[in-house]
């Protein structure tokens, strides 16, 4: 299959620091990519804008608020079936209680301590320039 005939998702994903920490959240274990660490967001559905998409996202999955600004990282991620279009939104948290709803696990780590975390390769060039420019600061 080639890259043109490969379906295009588009994907959404917050940034959103702390006191010096991230946002990561972990898929759940039935899903595409189970266990692995991301940052928090999802699928743009049709007609949605990115900033649209990435707050229901949030609010699905952990019932959290956030104000969606800048867009700080695109990338395209071909993968076997499917390309990637991915993009990543610094965001402040409106609210603080975060529930596992569509997550498995949540934890709030250093730029530092995501190289513990196993990421899917889109978000770890997210994880890599956070790491190499701290482009977020």
């Amino acid at each position: 299959m080639t890259e043109t005939e490969k379906p295009r998702i588009r994907v959404v994903a917050a940034v959103i620091e702390q006191d010096g920490n991230y946002l990561i959240t972990q898929r759940m274990p039935h899903a595409v990519m189970p266990l692995l660490w991301e940052f928090p967001g999802g699928k743009v559905e049709p007609g949605e804008t990115d900033a649209v998409a990435l707050a229901r996202e949030l609010a699905e999955e952990m019932a959290i608020a956030v104000h969606v600004g800048d867009e700080l990282l695109g990338v395209v991620k071909e993968y076997e079936r499917y390309m990637l279009d991915f993009h990543v939104y610094l965001c402040n948290l409106l609210s603080d209680d975060i529930k596992k709803i569509g997550v498995h696990d949540y934890k709030w780590v250093t730029s530092e301590e995501m190289e513990k975390y196993p990421f899917p390769a889109a978000d770890q060039e997210t994880v890599e320039a956070l790491l190499k420019d701290n482009m977020y600061d």
